[in-house]
């Protein structure tokens, strides 16, 4: 029986062993999908603390709950170690490792590449290899295929390997692993073929496509129609602002139209490990190809001043009761990236903070989602939403939406709001400034 037809037998049987390199909010749910399938399961990550964390049956990601980790791990269908030598009994692999951008925006997949290097030191004959973290086009044939078969095995023979984008939205109720469609793109076909086989056994939708490199770019079309939209509708808010028209009266408005129209809301900034990195994976690529990505660049430009917008916005509602930012106590309202998450990534509150700083400003926050130590506010204090947490401030800032908060109750206690989410909509006061 060749590799493909006995690879095939055992993930219909169920009776495949799987890997996952990355246990992060990525490589768990995915891991744990792969278990409940009945497959068992080993993760691999370089962090002892996730990995003793799995052990105890506990989860450290929001969209895993420790009740469905625990009865996994106690059934020996998941495990965790930090040692790659066990990747000789495995029978699938999926790299679900950071990919982050470097300084100048050069795409840094070294942590692909030691995954990689680790896969073909110790990888068996007939193994499914599939890389899931978002990277630029090519990734999968030009760095990985050389590494692999550099250990003397055929690509859709002796080994097989695709790509698969994740497409995590982490915090979301409705759409979570199991049910986001899987789009799989093989180096062959009989590499898509098992490829598909695997997904399917955990994954409601799976939809093979005609390459790696399509499904690669695939993700990146996905977050780049999101970064170039988001920066359209927030040149627009910027436009309005100086025009004095409310931008959100005007997206709901738009957004009546049946056809030819899908609302984008502006906002303080992109935040999160994707929509503000993957689209320069794109861009980085067409460079390579004497290709300028021009919408990629100029959405990244509008975005990225969000933050300097929002502190305009600030100055203006202090001014508007002959107050300085230098002196001015301002709380920040939520810190991680998106409403109702833990996650601070790439947070446009970060920026905020650190601009208001800069002029001065005595700047504490406020987020019930982030109850950890978070290393780059060690000088922010944090204030309670409470009579004595809001004595003294002077504006607050509502930069991520969190759905526990009491806006109205926040815009009774504070003089000034400065709402860049418009989660005081319909609510008309002297006091609130909009984005």
């Amino acid at each position: 029986m060749s590799h493909l037809e006995s690879l095939k037998a055992k993930i219909a049987a169920g009776k495949a062993y799987c890997a996952v390199i990355g246990l992060g909010y990525v490589g768990l749910p995915l891991a744990v999908e792969f278990a409940k399938s009945g497959m068992r399961v080993l993760g691999v990550d370089l962090d002892a603390r996730k990995v003793a964390a799995i052990g105890r049956g506990e989860s450290y990601i929001q969209d895993v709950p420790s009740a469905n980790l625990a009865p996994l791990v106690k059934a020996g269908l998941l495990a965790a170690t930090t040692d790659f030598s066990l990747l000789k009994d495995v029978d699938t692999i999926n790299i679900a490792v950071p990919t982050p951008l470097g300084k100048t925006r050069d795409p840094d997949i070294s942590y692909i590449v030691a995954a990689t290097d680790q896969i073909a030191r110790h990888m068996s004959d007939g193994t499914l290899v599939i890389l899931e973290s978002t990277t630029y086009p090519g990734t999968t044939d030009e760095v990985i295929l050389p590494k692999l078969e550099a250990t003397g095995r055929r690509v859709g023979e002796g080994f097989f390997l695709a790509f698969s984008p994740e497409r995590v939205d982490p915090g979301n109720p409705k759409y979570q692993t199991r049910n986001i469609p899987k789009v799989v793109g093989g180096i062959t076909p009989a590499c898509t073929e098992v490829a598909v086989a695997l997904y399917a056994r955990a994954i409601e939708t799976v939809i093979p496509v005609s390459s790696s490199r399509v499904a690669e770019t695939v993700k990146l079309l996905e977050n780049t129609f999101r970064s170039v939209n988001i920066g359209l509708v927030n040149e627009i808010a910027l436009i309005c602002s100086r025009m004095n028209i409310n931008v959100w009266d005007v997206i709901d408005a738009a957004a009546t139209k049946p056809f030819g129209f899908m609302p984008f809301y502006p906002g303080p900034g992109l935040g999160g490990h994707c929509i503000p990195i993957d689209p320069f994976y794109l861009s980085w690529k067409a460079r390579l190809h004497g290709f300028e990505a021009r919408f990629i660049e100029l959405a990244g430009e509008v975005n990225s001043h969000m933050p300097d917008h929002v502190v305009e916005v600030v100055t203006d509602a202090l001014n508007s009761q002959k107050k300085a930012v230098n002196g001015a106590s301002i709380l920040v309202l939520g810190v991680a990236y998106k409403a109702n998450i833990d996650d601070y990534r790439e947070s446009p509150a970060l920026d905020v903070i650190k601009l208001l700083q800069g002029k001065g400003a005595q700047v504490s926050f406020h987020d019930d989602w982030l109850t950890a130590t978070i290393p780059e506010l060690a000088d922010v204090p944090r204030r309670a939403l409470d009579a004595g947490g809001l004595k003294g401030v002077d504006v607050a800032v509502v930069v991520t939406n969190h759905a526990k908060v009491d806006y109205k109750a926040l815009l009774a206690a504070v003089p000034l709001v400065v709402d860049t989410r418009n989660v005081l909509k319909g609510v008309e006061s002297p006091q609130i400034f909009r984005l």
